[in-house]
C-alpha cells in the first residue's frame, strides 16, 4: 500500500494521516497476518512503543483495526478494510490460531457466524478465533 493510499484510508476513517500513522498504517497493511504490539515496534524502528500503541489506539477507536485476542501472547491487530467509522465493521471474517508456532491467521474468505442474541442484548463487536495447528506446523 503506497502512502497516497493509506492516507486515503486514514482520511475515510477521520483520521489525520501525520508521519506516525501513516508508517504504523503502512506496516500493518504490508504484514501477512495479524501483528502483536511488539512485532509491530521491531518491524517500526522509527517510532517509540509509546508512539505505535497512540496509533493503534486512534486506529481501533476509529474502526480502521480489528482488534484480537489469540489466547497466545495478548492482543493483534490487522487493519480493518469497512468503509468508515460506522459501528458495525463489514469486513470480519475468522480467524486461526497455530497452538504450536504461535501465529494467527487471517481466514479472510470464511465470514463469521451469525450469532443470534437473546432481546436486549447488542453486539458490539466479535473476535471469533478457531484453535489448532496450521498446515506448516502439521508438517
Amino acid at each position: 500500500m503506497s502512502s497516497e493510499e493509506c492516507i486515503a484510508l486514514l482520511e475515510r476513517h477521520g483520521i489525520k494521516p501525520t508521519a506516525n500513522r501513516i508508517v504504523v498504517a503502512r506496516a500493518l497493511a504490508q504484514a501477512e497476518r495479524p501483528m502483536s504490539l511488539t512485532e509491530l515496534e521491531y518491524k517500526i524502528l522509527s517510532i517509540d512503543k509509546s508512539g505505535v500503541f497512540r496509533a493503534l489506539s486512534l486506529f481501533r477507536e476509529r474502526h480502521l483495526v480489528h482488534v484480537l485476542e489469540d489466547g497466545g501472547d495478548g492482543v493483534r491487530y490487522e487493519l480493518c478494510h469497512s468503509h468508515g467509522t460506522h459501528r458495525q465493521d463489514d469486513d470480519q471474517h475468522v480467524h486461526f490460531y497455530c497452538e504450536k508456532c504461535q501465529k494467527t491467521f487471517c481466514l479472510s474468505d470464511r465470514p463469521i457466524p451469525a450469532v443470534e442474541l437473546p432481546e436486549g442484548y447488542e453486539m458490539v463487536s466479535v473476535n471469533y478465533m478457531v484453535k489448532g495447528i496450521c498446515p506448516a506446523c502439521r508438517k
